[in-house]
């Protein structure tokens, strides 16, 4: 029963290293606020700009695994390459040691355990009392109960190598190199089992600390610890498209490359760590000399595989080849892996945002349709075949839409409860309300098409003076969707862009007034009523579409 309650003790320490560690992340994420959202734009850039992207999101999200998913997703959704994912990769592998440095610099060498419960304490008080900066009370929450939990462990880990049952586990420390491959093999099925090769090197330097195990085997502990975290990507890459599994593959070859050479050059590589880090690997010593040979390991790998990206990049493509193109669903999908958008709640949004921008193409490409067969129709009149095939074509584009709504108000919903961030909540709430608003233009593009069918069906011809006065009002919104793809829609438009759409708004309010009132005098004139009566339809079905556009601008304009 000892040993049982010992455990429990055990686990109920690492439960708490693993809460403080997430709530400390979400913290520094959302102090980090709309600078994130820059960071996509940065990766896109060279490789020097991917690696140093992949440690900085690493930092700040603790968590390597959760990183390469977001990349995978990104990579599957058409946001970064194969090329450029490969550099964040690489920097997401160097930014994961922060953890083992903060764990052993303060750890073990200082009593933090003593300043730990105070944190947690004054962390709370912070992030539920109204002040602006919230997000810094979680950031000293996570803090104290990371070290809280690091306590813990400390302590219970002292019991553990004490217990006459477990003395075995000495037993491994003088196995040579024998201990090293064990070693590997437990690392690896650990970070398997907790999914945070982070918290895989707080244990590993917790039990080194305590004599549980062996400088050497520690080693191993935290090479097979790069193995087990590019599980994550693995599996976020199974239903994913091609790109998506060759990203996958780029972390698992990159992590799995490495650890071999490590293995092969073992003892050059431990005495060029101990020729790096001043002292002993014993005691406190021990934890400083696994985090630097954690850092030097993965520092190494990078700069080898770094002059290499473009090359390394053929081979995986070389790999996994692409498949044959198969036609087209024409049902809406929208991948991502919800365990883990907790983890990346800021970077979960600009993948919501990708996929508005495509939504707002496709109603964009609707409309262009229904304005080249109005246009068409101004030569000579559509056949029943033609406008039944534009009605069909975009009834389906239509329904497309309808899904592309629901699935990423869904998505964005998901988002708003793993996020305390007011800012992120405002953000996804205007971009529920864009989706809205394009869905509701994807229908009145569709029912626009539906008037046109009927002036073509009941042969209700518009006459050449009411088309050329209706060609130019089209064109007006098409200025309008032609300016909502060139922006971001997630972004805060400027006053400048605001009174552009302003300005194009009141022209489209003025062109309807003066088509209207050119469909009641000819009315008046006794022409054909049905005639008129669906022209002015038409007149405001264009309208309606012009407000839609406005209505997204001023949510971009708050």
């Amino acid at each position: 029963m000892a040993i049982i309650g010992l455990l429990i003790r055990l686990l109920g320490g690492l439960c708490m290293f693993l809460l403080g560690m997430k709530i400390m992340s979400e913290g520094i994420q959302q102090s980090a606020g709309d600078r994130m959202r820059k960071t996509l734009n940065f990766m896109t850039g060279n490789r020097f700009a991917g690696v140093l992207t992949g440690i900085t999101v690493t930092a700040l999200i603790q968590s390597s695994s959760a990183a390469t998913v977001m990349v995978v997703s990104f990579v599957n959704a058409g946001l970064l390459s194969l090329t450029q994912s490969i550099g964040v990769i690489m920097g997401a592998n160097v930014g994961t040691t922060i953890t083992a440095w903060i764990v052993s610099l303060l750890g073990f060498s200082l009593q933090i355990s003593n300043l730990a419960l105070p944190a947690v304490g004054i962390g709370f008080i912070l992030s539920v009392i109204k002040w602006r900066h919230k997000s810094l009370g979680s950031i000293i929450m996570g803090f104290g109960l990371l070290f809280l939990g690091l306590y813990f462990l400390t302590q219970e880990m002292g019991g553990l190598y004490n217990e006459d049952n477990f003395t075995a586990i000495g037993a491994f420390r003088d196995m040579g190199f024998l201990a090293v491959i064990i070693g590997v093999a437990a690392g690896f099925v650990m970070t398997i089992l907790i999914h945070s090769s982070s918290a895989t090197s707080a244990i590993v330097l917790t039990m080194a600390f305590n004599g549980i195990i062996s400088y050497e085997m520690g080693c191993g502990m935290i090479l097979g610890a790069s193995i087990g975290t590019t599980i994550d990507a693995v599996l976020a890459s199974l239903g994913g498209n091609t790109a998506a599994r060759r990203t996958a593959l780029v972390h698992v070859l990159f992590n799995a490359i490495g650890v071999t050479w490590a293995m092969i050059l073992f003892n050059p590589l431990l005495a060029l760590v101990n020729f790096i880090t001043p002292g002993i690997p014993s005691g406190i010593g021990i934890t400083t000399h696994l985090a630097m040979f954690q850092t030097v390991y993965k520092v190494i790998n990078t700069v080898l595989f770094f002059p290499f990206v473009n090359q390394y990049s053929r081979m995986i493509s070389f790999f996994v080849p692409e498949k044959e193109t198969k036609e087209k669903s024409q049902h809406y999908q929208f991948q991502y892996i919800s365990r883990n958008t907790r983890n990346t709640t800021e970077f979960n949004i600009l993948r919501a945002e990708k996929e508005i921008k495509d939504m707002a193409g496709l109603a964009s490409e609707m409309y262009g349709k229904f304005s080249d067969a109005l246009s068409s129709a101004q030569e000579k009149p559509l056949s029943e075949e033609i406008i039944k095939t534009l009605v069909e074509d975009l009834k389906e584009k239509e329904n497309y839409a309808d899904e592309m709504r629901e699935q990423i108000t869904s998505f964005l919903i998901e988002c708003s409860r793993d996020t305390f961030s007011t800012r992120s909540k405002g953000r996804i709430t205007r971009l529920m309300r864009i989706i809205a608003d394009l869905e509701d233009l994807t229908d009145d593009c569709y029912s626009a098409s539906l008037l046109l069918e009927q002036s073509v069906t009941r042969n209700l011809v518009f006459k050449k003076k009411e088309m050329t006065a209706l060609i130019p009002y089209v064109a007006l919104v098409s200025q309008f969707l032609e300016f909502l793809g060139n922006i971001g829609l997630g972004s805060t438009i400027t006053k400048e862009q605001t009174d552009w759409a302003l300005e194009l708004e009141n022209k489209i309010d003025k062109s309807r007034n003066k088509l209207k009132k050119l469909g009641r005098k000819r009315l008046e004139a006794g022409k054909n009523v049905r005639t008129e009566l669906l022209f002015i339809d038409l007149v405001r079905r264009i309208e309606k579409l012009g407000d839609y556009c406005f209505n997204i601008v001023e949510e971009l304009a708050k």
